[in-house]
């Protein structure tokens, strides 16, 4: 019996000391790990900023890069964290890797999609298709790019919701933000009024924006009768705004159009609703 409990305790001793062995690697490991992840991301913001300004690169360029390389960064991190978590318990990794090798072609046909997607994410930085804070419309949504990575591509919808866009799925891109942005504004004026009287009115205001409004590149300028409705004449006001000014711009125009013809006495028409009481005779 007290054999058995030496045996034990020794047994106990061994499991212990190996416990607090392994414990402390995996510790000393999780800490290397969360030095290096932030750390690895600082420099690489910090050299990219730099190489950004002596190149003339983009700001958006810039963020774009920004986070594809801090998205393989992690990727990497992660690789070596687990590479070094079987090295504390002596696990051989190379009969692993062969065998991750036999298994991947094992799985190859089903990994295909995973390929797609890093594929087309490369050409799309490659040829430089969008970029980061950009107003595109891919995958069938509509918003801002917030990240183009390995893997997917992440857009900011106007509601808020941010929406995760597998790379192989994005077949067509729209970029909005390239070059100048369309402001368009239609206006509604009844068959009383004069066509002359309100174009007349539009032309000082485009002149008035034209003047002293640098949100517009180019105009704005009446293009004239864009139709004539059951119930109006429509009027056209067009120009050519910086990117993303475009609504805010529309909106302005059209609260100061609206000032502008109620002071000139012009109607804006809009439904009526006419009822008629037959009397019995």
């Amino acid at each position: 019996m007290d054999i058995f409990e030496e045996g034990l305790s020794l047994d106990f001793g061994k499991l212990l000391e190996l416990i607090i062995g392994y414990g402390l690697q995996i510790i000393l490991l999780i800490i290397g790990f969360m030095i290096a992840a932030p750390l690895g991301k600082k420099i690489i913001t910090k050299t990219l900023s730099g190489a950004g300004r002596r190149e003339k690169v983009s700001e958006g360029r810039i963020k774009t890069l920004e986070k594809l390389l801090i998205n393989v960064y992690s990727y990497v991190l992660i690789f070596l964290f687990i590479v070094m978590l079987f090295g504390v318990f002596e696990i051989p990794i190379g009969p692993l890797l062969a065998g991750a090798g036999v298994l991947g072609l094992a799985i190859g046909f089903g990994a295909q999609g995973l390929v797609s997607d890093v594929v087309t994410g490369f050409f799309l930085l490659l040829e430089k298709q969008v970029e980061v804070d950009e107003y595109v419309t891919l995958g069938g949504f509509d918003g801002i790019v917030e990240e183009i990575g390995l893997r997917t591509t992440k857009i900011r919808s106007f509601d808020g919701t941010l929406n995760f866009v597998p790379n192989r799925e994005i077949s067509s891109v729209s970029n909005h933000s390239r070059g100048t942005m369309r402001a368009l504004v239609d206006i509604g004026i009844s068959y009383e009024d004069s066509i002359d009287e309100a174009m007349g009115v539009l032309q000082r205001i485009c002149d008035d924006f034209r003047e002293n409004d640098a949100r517009f590149a180019e105009g704005p300028d009446v293009l004239g009768v864009q139709s004539i409705g059951s119930s109006d004449i429509v009027l056209r006001v067009l120009g050519q705004t910086e990117n993303m000014m475009q609504w805010e711009v529309e909106r302005d125009l059209r609260k100061r159009i609206k000032e502008e013809f109620d002071a000139a006495g012009i109607d804006i028409p809009y439904p009526h609703q006419v009822n008629v009481d037959k009397q019995p005779k």
